[in-house]
């Protein structure tokens, strides 16, 4: 799951901080749109890590592991769950939700270690900065940005209606 692929399919990018409580607060929000869109929208998480949260990057960095060994979103939605231990842990609360969701824990570990994934969360985060993402979660659909670390209210809403008229479109 590449970020530059064009996808075929209306896409939501989703700016997204795994040390962040509002992140984890807008987790019902995206499990309701993969419910009720499936594949007709391809969800796309986005890293923005905050400077203030020391393990963000890192988290962000496991998160692209995790997608590499195919578990991305149970990844992003275990971690979240657990932002506060995260903020207290670290990395190894990282490699412990891999072994739990039975991703090769070792091979978490040596991601990290190594950085392979450091370019991907760097360009994502350069992205987010050129259009004008400040906090997170931000959602980017349809040309529109919505922006959800000031406030959740009506967010999905307004989500679920550029969505629907975009897939709307391509039916």
């Amino acid at each position: 799951m590449s970020h530059t692929d064009p996808s075929p399919l209306p896409v939501l990018d989703v700016w997204c901080e795994l040390q962040c409580p509002d992140c984890r607060t807008a987790l019902g929000d995206l499990r309701a749109l993969r419910d009720r869109f499936q594949d007709a929208l391809d969800i796309r998480l986005r890293h923005f890590p905050l400077e203030r949260h020391r393990h963000a990057h890192a988290a962000a960095q496991a998160a692209e592991e995790a997608i590499a060994q195919g578990r991305g979103w149970p990844f992003v939605e275990a971690v979240l769950e657990r932002t506060e231990e995260l903020g207290t842990r670290g990395e190894p609360l990282l490699v412990e939700v891999a072994r739990e969701l039975g991703l090769d824990a070792e091979e978490m570990d040596t991601a990290l270690v190594d950085g392979r994934h450091i370019l991907i969360v760097d360009a994502d985060q350069a992205e987010g900065r050129a259009i004008g993402v400040t906090g997170t979660p931000t959602y980017v659909i349809g040309g529109e940005r919505l922006d959800g670390g000031k406030s959740q209210e009506g967010l999905r809403e307004r989500v679920e209606e550029i969505a629907a008229r975009l897939v709307a479109e391509r039916s």
